[in-house]
């Protein structure tokens, strides 16, 4: 039913395949509209309003090693590095 369409992307002009699955996932979903620009252009202008993540070292309470978080560590809370708190979700 559907067939693979070759668009033109309006941000950098590069041509891109809308291809027919994607006719078919947009048709579920009920866009009408196809896409205006090519995936690396997408991520881009989705990744353009986000920041860089700040990251803060902390000590992990299992196993007193280095962890960085993306958030800021609290004096009340446990903070764990990336091995240790994968046990801890394993438990």
């Amino acid at each position: 039913m559907y067939t693979d369409k070759t668009l033109k992307c309006k941000d950098c002009g590069a041509d891109f395949v809308f291809t027919a699955g994607e006719q078919e996932f947009y048709a579920e979903k009920g866009f009408v509209n196809e896409p205006q620009r090519c995936k690396a252009c997408r991520d881009a202008k989705k990744n353009a309003g986000k920041g860089e993540r700040k990251f803060y070292d902390a000590t992990c309470a299992m196993c007193g090693g280095v962890a960085r978080v993306p958030f800021e560590p609290k004096e009340d809370r446990p903070v764990y590095c990336s091995e240790c708190f994968a046990k801890q979700r394993g438990e």
